[in-house]
């Protein structure tokens, strides 16, 4: 019986970093969410993510935080007459079936008033609010930029 017991635990700890990079909220999944690392004094990072929604209902992310930072804004970029804006976002509309990918040259997040630097392999919560489905905290993977 306690060879069972250790080769379960085992399985399961084995199993851990495939499921990693996915969180389950409701009929949404939120997929592979990092961030770059950043320069020492550099005030703002950014958050990517996808988001699927697997359900009959649209759901809207609308807000999000971290204790990394001050707030956490929700933008989009956009190119016209080749110039590159960003603009706030009040929210990113997920209609069912979907997948919203939150990228960089799109709907991204913006980590306002770093408390300190993102460094490589280090974790950041970030918490998302979403309309329907409510509130899930994830885990910021930083990468080297």
């Amino acid at each position: 019986m306690p060879r069972r017991l250790v080769a379960l635990i085992a399985a399961g700890v084995l199993a851990l970093p495939a499921m990693a990079g996915d969180y389950t909220l409701g009929n949404l999944t939120i997929s592979n969410p990092w961030s770059r690392a950043t320069a020492p004094g550099m005030s703002m990072g950014v958050a990517y993510f996808s988001i699927t929604n697997r359900g009959k209902v649209a759901d809207a992310l609308v807000a999000a935080s971290s204790p990394a930072a001050a707030r956490v804004e929700i933008h989009q970029t956009s190119i016209s007459d080749g110039m590159a804006r960003m603009r706030p976002l009040q929210e990113v509309v997920i209609s069912p079936g979907a997948t919203v990918k939150v990228e960089s040259g799109g709907i991204h997040l913006m980590l306002v008033d770093l408390k300190q630097p993102l460094t490589p392999t280090a974790t950041v919560p970030l918490t998302l609010r979403f309309r329907e489905a409510g509130e899930i905290t994830v885990q910021l993977s930083v990468e080297s930029p």
